[in-house]
This record gives C-alpha cells, sequence and structure tokens, in this order.
C-alpha cells in the first residue's frame, strides 16, 4: 500500500478491477481549502485517459509488475512481436498500447517488457536511442549547438528539432522520454 501523494509517472496500481497507470502526478495547493493530487491516469486495458483529483492521504495498492528483457521483432498489421532472448518465447502487443514508444524502435532493439501476472501490459524503453537522420535541410557551415536548430525526420518516422550541423544520414542520440535530441552518436 502506498498513498497518493507517492504516486509517480510510470506507477501502476489497480483499483476496481482496472490497471491504471499513472502518466502525470501532481501536488497541488489552492490558496484556501486543503492540498489535492492532481494525476494523469491511463486505463491500460481500456486504453481511456482521464484527469483526476486525490486526497494525498488516500491508500493506494500498486500492482506487481514483472519485467522481462525481450527483442523487438517487428511489427504486422496492428501488432508489434517481441521474442524473449532466453526462452525465445514470442510475446505481441496491439501497436496502439505501444503508440508513443513505437517511434523509437528499431528491429532488434533490446527493450523492457512488462507483465502484470501472464497479461502483457506494456514495453519499458531504454532512456536514450541512437538513430539515423534520413531527412533534413542542408548543414549550415559553423552552425552551432546553441543555434534555433531545424527539423529533421528519422529512421523510424519521428521528427525531431536538431542542431544546424547535423546532415543526412547522421546517427543522433534522442531522449526517449521527451523525443529531444542529446548529442551525435
Amino acid at each position: 500500500m502506498t498513498t497518493a501523494i507517492d504516486l509517480r509517472a510510470g506507477m501502476t496500481y489497480e483499483k476496481g478491477g482496472k490497471l491504471i497507470k499513472v502518466l502525470e502526478s501532481n501536488h497541488h495547493k489552492p490558496g484556501k481549502g486543503n492540498t489535492l493530487m492532481q494525476l494523469k491516469l491511463y486505463d491500460i486495458r481500456s486504453g481511456s485517459t482521464v484527469q483526476t483529483t486525490m486526497r494525498p492521504s488516500e491508500k493506494i495498492e500498486l500492482a506487481e509488475m514483472v519485467t522481462k528483457t525481450v527483442q523487438y521483432l517487428y511489427t504486422q498489421d496492428d501488432l508489434a512481436y517481441f521474442m524473449d532472448m532466453e526462452s525465445f518465447e514470442q510475446y505481441e502487443l496491439p501497436t496502439a498500447s505501444i503508440e508513443h514508444e513505437a517511434k523509437y524502435l528499431l528491429e532488434n532493439m533490446q527493450v523492457e517488457i512488462e507483465f502484470y501476472g501472464t497479461e502483457v501490459i506494456g514495453i519499458i524503453l531504454p532512456g536514450t536511442v541512437n538513430l539515423k537522420v534520413t531527412e533534413t535541410q542542408p548543414s549550415i557551415k559553423g552552425g552551432s549547438v546553441t543555434g534555433g536548430g531545424k527539423p529533421a525526420t528519422l529512421e523510424t518516422g519521428l521528427v525531431v528539432n536538431v542542431p544546424d550541423f547535423i546532415s543526412n544520414g547522421e546517427t543522433i542520440t534522442v531522449s526517449t522520454a521527451n523525443g529531444t535530441y542529446q548529442k551525435r552518436a
């Protein structure tokens, strides 16, 4: 058991038969009255997102999640396929449930897969990934890191703002938390 004030983004709990993942958690103190926790929650099974408030002292039962390292194989139709590197067992996830993560996935990439009991819930990406720039404006000689930058399309289709000196074919490191350029790979 934990309290609502201890909830952080990424935590999962069960309430009323629903498996809920916390997307955002903010402690809010209005000018008058009691403090509240403002939460943005995602119902894993139904796919719906809701914003709600809770009292900071409200008790919550965290779900016991198990993770396993797997390799991303491919996406076909509306399913993404992953393989356990030890047992070679394959898992499939609907692409709708990993819509955000799919922008960072490359074939043969290793990720963590989350289980609730035997139910596959989702994937956890590494903090950063290396992706190749497939399309961007020509590089500017003398371009600096602190300049305004330019948009670049990466091999997965993700569009990231990069410094002016980055050109087509270069591999860059991108943060999976917020989708920003970090450095040249």
